[in-house]
């Protein structure tokens, strides 16, 4: 973990500096990090004055970000304060990483006094997650049990339902007793009607008081922390009956002669207890129905293995914990085991099955200098596999992230339903005095007691639990089934927008294109052949750095082709490369090199405008001042790309090509793939006002990237898409990431968008129709007309039904078929 500076040294002993002129003195300093966790650093950044935004910072030394130990600037506007430090970051991904759980990046002062270690989980709530808490405990705003923020495979059962479970079963036959008493204990005769009241009170007193405890005791913070809930309609009605039986079965004289019915002032301890017990009832099928929610995440944390096995220095192996593996070792991956971490593999070849990442069910190849990702499965050959990431920044570990943040986030569909319930607690409180006094002034005898039944009967059915959890069971279950479908979305808006997309923006290169140049042919003239060129200009090009450079040495090392020694060499940068290759003057570029070099290359010219019109790119290979032919390299077209853009046009979507290559390029790629608008030498700019362009003209923009320059126009775009096999900027920037890279995913994540929103939409049109429906029912507005009232015991039963019901349907989202 980081350790910050805390030695009382001043800026000026740290930087080896004194002040600038004009520097105050007395200012607060605000020391500002960045360094990898595991290593500690007295690099920092000294900002003078109190301000984040616009202060004056010099830089000390390196930084990095503590979260995933990328360099940062000192100019970094993605940073976070925590015990009088700033904190610098790389991206927004990164902060909120370090915001959601520091101890597990920074360390005390090492004069601090040791705490107990707490368990670096982090707590919120299914409702709102906006709260976070590094403990158990409950959500001040609705009550509901805080979870954590990401389950556990070593998770045990559920405490909260384990006690409910406990208080369910230990209180039900009690509950059962007094049920019986109620409805016969009148006509059986055998006690009398006083003695039948006080054994009700004895019985439902456990129910009511330890049973109905965490319920009272929610309903108790609704009110300190002013934030009325279902707990506070609960509460007050089970309470009001309760304390209304207690006086009647204590002081029944201090009612009067209307309230006596059958030898006794009528107590109603039987409807407390039946609503404790469906209560709990309800509570269990939710808890239970809530835990299957999160069954994406265990799946996904179930599939990294627990050890791997590393080869040493002395060329020993030994199995050891995942937790102890490291950036650079070399680890061994044999036939039927999984891949430890990301990495490169280094030796030997093997298939690589990644569905369980990528959705993808066909087996990869992988040979030497292929990536592989941690938590696949090798089926035959044997690996040797270099470790790139480990730990949080595995492919997995981000996926695992992604699914938790997008599952925890809010959709902009349960703003509204928010709204509703922000009032909705009150009004229903109102109408429940409302209808104990109409009851008591107008409605038959015994008039308050029909008041006080249907008062009770109201604030138990309006429950707003199942309108609560209409929008946030269906963003958790969407988002698990996105995740195992090789599709991440990174918060709830993301799922609920990307149906409405009408305009798709594509970049090229990664994106439609595989993102890697690959060696096409080679052409041979003037006594020169095929295998001659390529090979002379993979000897030239050993001592290049240019990406199509290694693409002509790994096609030549393929070839088996025996490469000569290169003297000076020289490179021209946008022309080309020069040098002696076994005593020859060789040249290979483009037209602009051979031409300073006076060579005619007219002989192949027209071949090589025909390969730029497909889309390669052609140099030309000269030995000793004549041309000997030419090579062509190629970015091929991912397999799946004309499949994918088919499925989106047919959805009505409309795709334009937005690349930096060059027009020629552009235009070769966007006729083979019938696209009819393009865009060739684009700038990072360019993207993002033509993002910028579509908006203004009313349509609903989604970006898809890969790279850097995408991020700008990735962050712009209603919804942004990014590669998977992209960069980490691409992806911190866009809302959906397609883990394989395979545009078809943007169509599964439509028709997912399509049904999550569906779900959505059922789960609060029947929380809204029950609740219209329920409470008139309750208050008693039927009553003149059939003569029937509805008891507050069938509200709670319900009211526990309305939110498994909700819960289930949610849970539908799992069949869904993308």
């Amino acid at each position: 973990m980081s350790k910050p500076l805390n030695d009382g040294k001043t800026s000026h002993e740290h930087s080896g500096a004194g002040y600038g002129p004009g520097d105050r003195h007395d200012q607060a300093t605000v020391n500002v990090r960045g360094w990898p966790s595991g290593h500690v650093h007295d690099n920092q950044v000294v900002h003078h004055g109190h301000g984040h935004d616009g202060a004056r910072a010099e830089t000390i030394g390196a930084l990095k970000d503590p979260v995933c130990g990328m360099a940062v600037t000192a100019d970094s506007q993605f940073r976070s304060a925590h015990d009088e430090h700033q904190y610098l970051f790389c991206s927004e991904a990164c902060r909120e990483k370090f915001r959601v759980d520091r101890s597990r990046y920074v360390e005390p002062p090492a004069d601090a006094q040791p705490e107990p270690a707490p368990d670096g989980t982090i707590y919120t709530c299914p409702m709102h997650p906006e709260i976070r808490q590094d403990h158990p405990g409950n959500c001040p705003k609705c009550g509901m049990t805080l979870e954590p923020l990401l389950p556990s495979l070593e998770d045990e059962e559920n405490p909260e339902l384990a006690d409910f479970r406990r208080r369910f079963w230990w209180t039900l036959p009690l509950t059962a007793v007094v049920f019986v008493l109620a409805m016969l204990g009148h006509r059986l005769g055998w006690m009398g009607a006083a003695n039948q009241s006080w054994v009700e009170f004895v019985l439902s007193t456990p129910v009511v008081v330890w049973a109905g405890l965490p319920f009272f005791e929610r309903c108790f913070r609704s009110f300190v922390n002013r934030s009325p809930n279902m707990w506070t309609l609960i509460g007050l009605g089970t309470g009001a009956a309760y304390v209304y039986s207690v006086i009647a079965t204590v002081a029944p004289g201090v009612f009067p002669e209307a309230f006596i019915a059958h030898g006794r002032v009528e107590v109603y301890f039987e409807a407390a207890a039946v609503i404790i017990s469906l209560t709990l009832l309800g509570q269990l099928l939710e808890l239970k129905a809530r835990s299957q929610t999160s069954a994406a995440i265990k799946a996904l944390l179930g599939l990294a293995p627990k050890t791997a096995r590393r080869i040493n220095a002395d060329g020993t192996e030994e199995d050891v914990p995942l937790t102890h593996v490291h950036v650079g070792d070399l680890l061994r991956v044999r036939p039927g085991e999984k891949v430890p971490v990301d990495g490169v593999v280094t030796d030997g070849s093997s298939s690589l099955d990644e569905s369980m990442i990528t959705g993808e069910p066909i087996p990869v190849g992988k040979r030497v200098g292929d990536h592989v990702i941690g938590a696949t499965m090798n089926s035959s050959g044997t690996l040797v596999v270099k470790s790139e990431k480990v730990g949080s920044q595995t492919v997995l570990a981000q996926i695992v992230q992604m699914v938790a943040q997008a599952q925890r986030s809010r959709a902009p569909m349960q703003r509204m339903a928010d709204k509703v319930a922000g009032v909705f607690v009150v009004a229903v409180v109102a109408i429940a005095v409302l209808t104990f006094l109409a009851w008591g002034l107008f409605g038959p005898e015994p008039s308050w007691v029909y008041g006080l039944i249907n008062a009770v009967a109201v604030l138990i059915i309006a429950c707003p639990c199942a309108l609560g959890l209409a929008t946030p069971m269906s963003i958790m279950v969407a988002s698990g089934k996105g995740a195992s479908n090789g599709v991440l979305f990174r918060d709830a808006a993301a799922i609920e927008n990307l149906r409405k997309v009408n305009t798709l923006i594509v970049d090229k290169t990664g994106t439609l294109t595989e993102g890697h140049p690959a060696f096409e042919r080679a052409t041979g003239v003037n006594g020169y052949s095929e295998e001659d060129v390529l090979r002379l200009a993979a000897s030239l090009d050993q001592g290049s750095e240019h990406p199509l450079a290694a693409t002509i040495v790994d096609a030549a090392r393929q070839r088996r082709l025996a490469f000569e020694k290169v003297e000076n060499f020289e490179s021209s940068t946008g022309i080309g490369v020069r040098g002696l290759v076994g005593g020859r003057k060789l040249a290979l570029g483009n037209t602009a090199l051979m031409q300073a070099e006076g060579i005619d290359v007219r002989e192949l010219t027209a071949e090589a405008d025909a390969l730029r019109a497909q889309g390669a790119s052609v140099m030309y290979l000269a030995v000793d001042i004549r041309l000997a032919g030419l090579l062509a390299v190629s970015d091929p077209i991912k397999a799946t790309t004309s499949e994918a853009l088919a499925r989106l046009r047919e959805d009505g979507i409309r795709v334009v090509m937005a690349t930096g290559d060059g027009v020629v390029t552009a235009k070769s790629v966007a006729t083979r793939l019938r696209i009819d608008e393009f865009h060739g030498e684009v700038k990072p700019a360019d993207k993002l006002a033509l993002v910028t362009r579509f908006q203004e003209e009313g349509k609903v923009v989604a970006m898809a990237g890969d790279g850097i320059n995408d991020a700008p126009a990735l962050a712009k775009a209603d919804v942004g898409v990014a590669m998977g096999t992209g960069t980490d900027v691409a992806m911190s920037s866009a809302q959906v990431t397609l883990v394989k890279g395979d545009l078809r995913g943007i169509a599964r994540a439509r028709e997912l968008s399509e049904a999550t929103v569906g779900n959505m939409k059922q789960n609060l049109a029947f929380a809204f129709a029950y609740n219209a429906l329920g409470i008139p029912l309750a208050a008693g507005v039927l009553y003149p007309f059939t003569g029937l009232l509805l008891s507050p015991m069938i509200a709670a039963l319900a009211m526990s039904l309305s939110s498994a019901s909700v819960i289930s349907n949610a849970l539908r989202l799992r069949k869904v078929k993308i």
